[in-house]
């Protein structure tokens, strides 16, 4: 009796220190020298245990309820077993297929080879409201990258929960994402393959390009936080990575070789006949350039734009239909855009305030590919005498729209080996760059797009866009008149007028 007790004494200290093994391998697996003690007294315990009891098993494993209880254990740990591999494959050997009528989930192979060649792991934080309208799409997009790469870690943050956290990171606009990859960091709006794969290259390069503002003709500054400044601009930069700074070819004799592109960012003074020569051996030797020209400013560079067969036009365009609603007629709201890598991606309207136009000469550009960026509407012109409220198109005086008031240039010749391909990206219009407008959505991608391309990141901005199933509708202001009317008069008068019809014919019965 004594025996038996002893050996079932054994019995449950074995099942303890088996448990006991398992649970320090999870809490502490590089204790192993703990974990091997453990098991091996459970199992010396258990040996002696079944040994002891051997007779007492030999008995009940001989009835008729056991071996029906045992046939049923043996069926459940046989389906178990069978979950249990069929997971463990379906985790290893995943398969996806993407039914969606524009194959939302089926990601370009420029994006998988970057997720599979990732050096190290990247993070991200998505600050989206539960119950916005992005925090689907990047869930979906998400969920397609960490399919194809376990180097990819993600977190959703609901910023009116947790404002703290928001607040660190400095966030000002709900559905943005940040990236960050050891040092680095980096930060999205859209939620898009090709910004989300741009952002994630960027994020996990050790080096960072650098962006350089000319100065010295009064050009806004990168320094100046007034509504007429830069700063939100610059802000935006460094947030994608960019190394920002400033240059002044009335004391440099060229342009470093390290600057990725070079921003003229809307100059009121002249620039002279040396910083001009100075510009197109720069851009002529691989260089990007960035010009963002006002309407009416005497820079005097018609000379250095004639020879890359652009001319900017005279006056102030003017638009009665893609314009700020009940704002100024030069307050343009640009929607319609020509196919290419800045503004393919583009789900917002640009709002260029006092904008003027651009033109091309084939001939004496034969040397550049033309891209026009931006039009205005067929109800557009280029108003040359904006004295007082325009109101009316002279066809005498006035340019017939639509006309572009943004415009991409690259070289056609291939670049000799080692240099970049020349390139450049001319804006009627500074302003929508400032501190006052940048905000507004489609301004700040327009922007950062257009740095991205000349800093020759091309290659990333090319995957193309998916198509989405639903289409926004934005009204230009005709079109607002319009909803107005209906909506807020035309409706509620049928709803008055049939409900009096109602009153009225119930009365009568």
């Amino acid at each position: 009796m004594e025996m038996s007790r002893m050996a079932s004494t054994l019995g449950i200290l074995g099942g303890g220190l088996a448990l006991a093994g398992l649970v320090a391998y999870t809490l502490a697996p590089q204790m192993l020298w703990l974990v091997t003690l453990c098991e091996v007294l459970a199992l010396g315990c258990l040996i002696v245990f079944f040994v002891t009891h051997f007779e007492t098993f030999k008995a009940f494993s001989v009835r008729r309820s056991t071996k029906l209880g045992l046939n049923s254990a043996l069926m459940v740990l046989l389906v178990v077993a069978i979950l249990i591999i069929v997971n463990f494959l379906s985790t290893r050997h995943t398969a996806r297929w993407d039914l969606s009528e524009t194959q939302h989930f089926t990601l370009a192979p420029q994006t998988l080879k970057i997720l599979r060649g990732l050096p190290q792991e990247v993070k991200v934080t998505v600050f989206a409201q539960e119950r916005g309208p992005s925090i689907g799409t990047y869930r979906d997009l998400l969920d397609s990258y960490k399919a194809v790469t376990e180097k990819l870690k993600v977190e959703y943050i609901d910023p009116d929960r947790r404002p703290g956290v928001a607040r660190q990171y400095g966030i000002t606009r709900v559905d943005t994402a940040i990236l960050e990859s050891g040092p680095n960091s980096t930060r999205i709006s859209a939620p898009s393959e090709a910004e989300l794969t741009s952002a994630m290259i960027r994020v996990s390069k050790e080096t960072k390009k650098r962006i350089v503002f000319l100065e010295g003709h009064g050009e806004r500054s990168i320094q100046d936080r007034e509504r007429t400044g830069l700063s939100i601009a610059k802000e935006a930069l460094e947030k994608q990575s960019y190394d920002v700074g400033t240059l002044s070819l009335l004391q440099e004799t060229a342009v470093p070789a390290s600057t990725a592109a070079l921003v003229l960012a809307g100059p009121k003074r002249p620039v002279t006949k040396d910083e001009q020569t100075r510009l197109n051996t720069y851009v002529t030797g691989g260089g990007s350039l960035l010009m963002l020209l006002d309407p009416d400013a005497r820079t005097e560079l018609d000379a250095l734009l004639t020879q890359w067969g652009i001319e900017a036009g005279r006056g102030v365009l003017v638009d009665l239909q893609d314009r700020l609603a009940q704002g100024d007629l030069t307050a343009l709201l640009i929607r319609t855009f020509t196919e290419h890598e800045i503004t393919q991606d583009f789900s917002y309207a640009v709002l260029f305030p006092v904008s003027r136009h651009l033109s091309f000469n084939e001939e004496q550009g034969k040397e550049w590919d033309y891209v026009p960026l931006a039009r205005t509407s067929p109800r557009s012109w280029a108003e040359t005498n904006p004295q007082g409220r325009v109101v009316q198109y002279d066809e005498k005086e006035d340019v017939q729209g639509p006309l572009p008031l943004a415009a991409a240039l690259s070289w056609k010749k291939a670049p000799e080996e080692g240099k970049t391909r020349p390139a450049i990206v001319i804006v009627g219009n500074s302003s929508f760059a400032s501190n006052a407008y940048v905000n507004y959505p489609g301004n700040t991608d327009f922007f950062l797009h257009a740095v991205g391309w000349l800093a020759e990141e091309r290659d990333l901005m090319s995957i193309a866009p998916k198509e989405p199933a639903f289409r926004p509708f934005i009204p230009n202001p005709a079109q607002e008149r319009t909803l107005l009317y209906v909506q807020v008069l035309a409706l509620p008068a049928i709803t008055l007028f049939w409900g009096l019809s109602m009153w009225r014919r119930r009365r009568r019965l």
